[in-house]
């Protein structure tokens, strides 16, 4: 009895550890992986580094972005989904 009570507080130490920080960080990369996927052409996006731009191409890891100077070549997680959804909401 003397035994589960000694580790009694550090099952709870890692539960609140779950709850408060690796359960929101799984949460977050699943909805990044979700917004990655529903990319399609045309949409309006800014990366992660503040471009703005227009998705031209679709590739399997990759996208073909357009902006004013042209047309670049990123990786789909190079998008940020926050600035992108701000973008999206001004219209």
């Amino acid at each position: 009895m003397e035994n589960i009570q000694q580790f009694l507080p550090l099952v709870a130490m890692f539960a609140v550890l779950y709850f408060l920080m690796i359960r929101p960080q799984q949460k977050r990369i699943k909805n990044e992986k979700q917004f990655e996927s529903a990319l399609k052409v045309g949409d309006k996006i800014v990366t992660k580094s503040g471009i703005h731009a227009r998705v031209s191409e679709l590739h399997q890891d990759t996208i073909i972005i357009e902006t004013m100077a042209g047309k670049l070549k990123i990786e789909r997680n190079a998008v940020s989904i926050e600035l992108s959804k701000k973008v999206n909401e001004k219209k």
